[in-house]
């Protein structure tokens, strides 16, 4: 699969998750918060580096800009694994995004809680790149039969 076809498959599904993320977290208290532990990474890396972080909505923009650019590199190596079992690609590719999204914070000390609230919240978290990972793989089903 062409590359360009590989990183539109990923915005695909990296879209999808932000949007599932933000459209549920206005909703629902025991949504995933994940842009909060963006935001903690994203300020947390630009002070040990000596520069200024962003705040209030330039934090939020820049961290679900670098969100939605994380997501569509790493989905988009779903589309560039070739074409056997893409769904299956596809969703594990989800399954150890959204494993990763409620272990990894606590490891690299941050705060977990926007993840790992509750079972519901973690739950949640996994369903959201699952999904991610599944749209991904429907578009690059849907370009592999064009």
């Amino acid at each position: 699969m062409k590359i360009l076809k590989a990183i539109l498959a990923g915005f695909a599904g990296a879209a999808a998750l932000n949007i599932l993320h933000e459209t549920v977290r206005r909703f629902d208290a025991d949504a995933p918060r994940v842009d909060l532990v963006g935001e903690e990474a994203l300020t947390r890396s630009m002070n040990s580096l000596n520069l200024e972080a962003p705040t209030g909505k330039n934090l939020y923009v820049a961290t679900l800009a670098g969100d939605i650019v994380s997501n569509t590199i790493y989905y988009s190596a779903i589309g560039m694994a070739g074409s056997k079992n893409v769904y299956l690609k596809g969703a594990l590719a989800g399954l150890t995004a959204g494993l990763g999204a409620i272990k990894l914070p606590k490891e690299m000390g941050l705060d977990d809680e926007p993840v790992t609230k509750t079972d519901k919240t973690k739950l949640l978290t996994v369903t959201w790149y699952l999904i991610g990972g599944l749209v991904t793989a429907a578009v690059v089903d849907q370009f592999k039969k064009k």
